[in-house]
């Protein structure tokens, strides 16, 4: 499984979450401990957003710790509001559309997990994305398609309601032509002024999440794992949880996407 980092607050280096904490997001990509992959070298990616509506897109295939590109950018970039990610593939090919995080106009969107026998259902999961958001489909896997699929659920106007139902689908998908383990989760996701971030997984084995404020910085990070190991106040997300991360402020409700697509 894949690692992730994001941060909303005031302005920041990015390297100040990517790269320089003593278990950065750069070092968890050959380094995990909180998943079964400890190595994530199947590319890597950041978006963060500025003066523009529309976030700025970095991704490559190459191992984030070798990329001097990356440590450049990150150390000469500040953004108030920023996802990055290293992606460890679960069967789809290694190629820069693979790359989180994934974005559509204002939305930026990243992933960790898996839906249980993807390539089995690869075909019905792209029928679920609506024809005006089937354009932006570029690459092969699981977590663009559940992008795209919550866009067309109304993601702009009901951001947790629309990753439920389009989690739902996927998840029945899975259970019909799939395997177990079905879903297993986390997300971030942005519109450049809210981060918001899930993590579900239909068994109990839901990847791990945290979050931590920072009265230094003055911002909050989430990620798949803290990034110093001497700091105690990192804050676990429970399983089927719902964020919004807005300023200084979180509002933590329950995801149930069963109840999504029962209620469709």
């Amino acid at each position: 499984m894949c690692r992730w980092a994001a941060y909303i607050g005031s302005p920041i280096f990015l390297e100040d979450v990517i790269c320089r904490p003593g278990h950065s997001l750069v070092r968890q990509s050959h380094g995990a401990t909180r998943c079964h992959t400890p190595v994530n070298a199947d590319g890597f990616g950041m978006a963060w957003y500025g003066e523009r509506d529309e976030p700025g897109l970095y991704r490559d295939v190459m191992p984030a710790w070798s990329d001097t590109n990356l440590k450049s950018l990150t150390a000469t970039l500040k953004s108030h509001l920023f996802l990055a990610h290293v992606r460890a593939s679960t069967g789809t090919a290694t190629s820069r559309n693979n790359c989180h995080p994934f974005v559509v106009g204002k939305w930026s969107f990243m992933h960790n997990g898996q839906f249980g026998g993807y390539e089995r259902f690869r075909r019905h999961a792209d029928a679920l994305i609506p024809d005006e958001f089937y354009a932006h489909r570029k690459g092969a896997t699981d977590s663009e398609a559940l992008f795209l699929a919550a866009l067309g659920e109304g993601l702009e106007s009901d951001p947790a309601g629309a990753m439920a139902r389009a989690t739902a689908r996927f998840e029945a998908l899975a259970q019909q032509r799939g395997e177990a383990p079905f879903v297993r989760l986390t997300a971030a996701f942005s519109d450049g002024h809210r981060l918001f971030a899930l993590r579900y997984a239909s068994d109990d084995q839901a990847p791990s999440l945290f979050h931590r404020w920072s009265d230094t910085r003055g911002g909050r990070a989430v990620v798949s794992e803290p990034l110093e190991s001497d700091e105690t106040d990192w804050l676990e997300i429970p399983a089927q949880s719902f964020c919004i991360f807005d300023g200084p402020d979180l509002v933590v409700t329950p995801f149930i996407p069963t109840k999504a697509r029962a209620a469709a």
